[in-house]
């Protein structure tokens, strides 16, 4: 798999993550501890994007 593939693999992940805890958001009784989870995962797409892309 190339860089590039790599990358556009975690921005897709990334913008699922978003949707999710969008989702979880407006739910009437949201999982915090879902959010959290979802949250974490995304931050942590967003710090290997970050890393990959700055070389």
């Amino acid at each position: 798999m190339s860089l590039e593939t790599h990358v556009e693999s975690l921005n897709q992940k990334h913008a699922e993550i978003e949707l999710s805890i969008e989702r979880e958001e407006h739910r009437p009784s949201p999982d915090s501890i879902r959010l959290m989870n979802l949250k974490r995962k995304k931050l942590k797409l967003k710090e290997e994007l970050t890393r990959l892309t700055k070389h």
